[in-house]
């Protein structure tokens, strides 16, 4: 008997059966439970020569992470460690630029270390279009979706970006906020962006709105640099703005420290909402009104997803995981 078919009985993945077996406490009762009453009835005991070898065999799993300030990838780096360790796998982890080529790079971790599989934090899908074609060992974005590449060792599992950023604008505008300032980043560059970008046209569109993306649109690196930059440009450019929509927190993060510097008050004069959840964003002075992913559930379906085609062979797929509104203390009724 192996972990796969312990996972098959219980009815849990493989990664929830690994940290029952390591005896991991992030594990509910019920299925630690279940996992070691299919343990006990078949005698299982767990062969450590055996995951010695697996380890001896391969370079592991790599994870390839594009950019290196981002705090929502930062945290799913920690969790997805754990959770390939409790798989008995060894990881790699390789930190890129957010401007530079992951595929490349991913050639390259293929060529030199020949890890057993890939996982892709952040992505430009017409990279992917132009050259993953040559990677032939399993692979998985997370937090941007690959359902459109139709590529057999590609999976994805990511949150719904336009929905979240359409609701994120939706919100503002149910409070009474029209001049409405967006930072995000590069579009051509980053599909987050892009998909997030989309869901602003979304909900000016509903309202019968047109976003004007040369006063209201200002594109910033994914760091608290680039967000207090871009904010201190969008007001510049942006007279009796009353809001600002953020594509990630540390955007936000920076465009509050900007508006403090220009003697502007959060929520009072401006109001900000952020996007990705970030633990930091619990903090910050005002607490940060946020779209939350849900980093934990990313991290494990992801893991769970690549040992799958590892293991098993499996066919990709491709999961949608809910976001959350956080409500904070950054966002006002405009009176």
């Amino acid at each position: 008997m192996t972990i796969k078919d312990i996972a098959k009985l219980s009815g849990y993945a493989v990664g929830t059966v690994s940290r029952v077996l390591n005896n991991r406490p992030d594990v509910s009762e019920e299925a630690r439970a279940k996992v070691m009453a299919v343990v006990e009835a078949h005698h299982f005991t767990r062969n450590s020569n055996a995951k010695h070898l697996k380890q001896q065999a391969s370079s592991g799993v790599a994870l390839i992470v594009k950019g290196t300030q981002n705090m929502l990838f930062a945290d799913l780096v920690e969790r997805i460690q754990t959770l390939i360790r409790d798989s008995g796998y060894p990881s790699l982890i390789y930190y890129i630029d957010e401007d530079d080529d992951e595929i490349d790079q991913a050639i390259r971790v293929c060529r030199e270390r020949r890890p057993m599989g890939i996982l892709f934090l952040g992505s430009n899908l017409s990279l992917f279009r132009a050259g993953f074609h040559s990677i032939t060992i399993p692979c998985v974005l997370v937090t941007n979706s690959a359902a459109g590449l139709d590529q057999p060792n590609l999976s994805s599992v990511s949150t719904d970006d336009t929905d979240g950023a359409r609701r994120a604008v939706e919100r503002l505008m149910e409070l009474g906020h029209r001049t409405i300032g967006i930072l995000g980043g590069r579009a051509e560059q980053s599909d987050a962006a892009q998909a997030r970008l989309e869901g602003v046209r979304q909900a000016f569109a509903d309202r019968g709105l047109v976003l004007d993306e040369a006063s209201q649109y200002e594109t910033a690196r994914f760091d608290l640099s680039g967000g207090y930059a871009a904010m201190e440009r969008l007001l510049d450019k942006l007279p009796g703005m009353t809001a600002v929509f953020a594509m990630s927190d540390v955007q936000a993060l920076g465009a509050m420290r900007a508006l403090h510097d220009r003697g502007l008050r959060v929520p009072e004069d401006i109001s900000i909402l952020g996007y990705d959840g970030i633990v930091l964003g619990r903090y910050a002075v005002p607490r940060l009104t946020t779209v939350r992913q849900d980093a934990q559930r990313l991290a494990e379906r992801s893991v769970d997803l690549l040992i799958h085609q590892i293991q098993d062979g499996a066919k990709p797929a491709h999961e949608l995981i809910p976001y959350t509104f956080l409500e904070g203390e950054s966002v006002k009724e405009r009176t």
